[in-house]
């Protein structure tokens, strides 16, 4: 996957969101008036802007992340210092989180500022140079402002939930006539619901590709420490998850660099072995083929599958 089909998938997808939900609140603001609408889309705005504000401190809380000292990790400083540089941002704050499964993720707002957090069992679990790979990566949400892109597509899929919700509730004090448009356009909504649903997952999913691409630009030999990388944090997870060990919340999966609950249908997909050498458990993934199956589980996912995602990794 080349640069510039990546970002056109990327426009494209984005640019389907916009116009569909644009059509959307057209057809309702012109069979309601603006005043009902405009307010419900007003408060749910309202709301998301808000918990996207204070996000970070609700995902230090849920996460246990605290921010760790440039004396007690000064080599993660290190790698952090460099490849921002590298990438032409500003140095994010540097935490960890205590949970077990091997992690990281990029957060942040214009109240808390830009932040990278490591898991403990990221640390314990890759070596330095998969850990820089990984760093990497959360360097290029930040670089491409994935947080408030993300944001911005989720909130268009909300408005069209709960104003469709509205629509349907209120159809019966309406007259017959109005009550039967109401309730076609209500329906129609969560209909659109949906489908903006899917295309905010598949942005994600492309999202992920771009973040990707720039660990592999920015890493030195950044191919292969991102492949063993993912690999590695894939089964391990997997084996959490298969004792019920990965501290996670599902709503916030969006946030890491795989995604925790996908990741035994993903170790299946790589061996049904044991442990393996780091390169030959990358060849491994690359010898296979998703299936029809994978293809339809990565639509209602928010991470490529694992597959593709080290196959395109190899083409950057």
């Amino acid at each position: 996957m080349n640069i510039l089909g990546l970002r056109s998938w990327m426009i494209g997808t984005l640019a389907l969101i916009i116009g569909a939900s644009t059509l959307f609140f057209a057809a309702v603001l012109s069979f309601v008036g603006s005043f009902d609408v405009f307010t419900l889309a007003f408060v749910i705005v309202g709301f998301n802007l808000l918990q996207w504000l204070i996000a970070p401190y609700l995902v230090n809380a849920m996460y246990g992340v605290s921010e760790v000292p440039r004396s007690k990790m000064p080599r993660l400083y290190e790698i952090v210092e460099k490849l921002s540089a590298k990438s032409g941002i500003r140095m994010p704050r540097i935490a960890v989180a205590n949970i077990p499964i091997p992690n990281a993720f990029a957060y942040g707002s214009p109240i808390a500022g830009t932040r990278i957090a490591v898991t403990k069992g990221l640390l314990d679990t890759l070596e330095e140079e998969e850990v820089e790979a990984v760093i990497g990566h959360e360097l290029g949400h930040i670089r491409h402002r994935d947080v408030q892109i993300m944001m911005f597509a989720s909130v268009l899929p909300a408005v069209c939930y709960y104003v469709g919700y509205s629509l349907m509730y209120s159809a019966g004090s309406r007259d017959r006539d109005r009550a039967s448009g109401a309730a076609a356009i209500g329906m129609g909504s969560i209909f659109l619901y949906w489908i903006l649903t899917l295309l905010s997952l598949k942005l994600s999913r492309l999202r992920e590709f771009y973040a990707d691409r720039h660990s592999v630009e920015v890493v030195e030999d950044g191919r292969r420490k991102l492949s063993e990388g993912l690999a590695k944090i894939v089964t391990s997870t997997s084996k959490m998850r298969l004792f019920g060990r990965t501290g996670t919340n599902s709503s916030l999966r969006a946030l890491f660099i795989t995604d925790p609950e996908k990741s035994v249908e993903d170790t299946a997909q790589i061996t049904g072995r044991g442990a393996a050498a780091d390169q030959r458990l990358v060849a491994e993934i690359l010898a296979r083929k998703p299936t029809a199956f994978d293809s339809f589980v990565e639509l209602f996912s928010t991470h490529p599958n694992i597959i593709k995602r080290l196959r395109a990794i190899q083409e950057y």
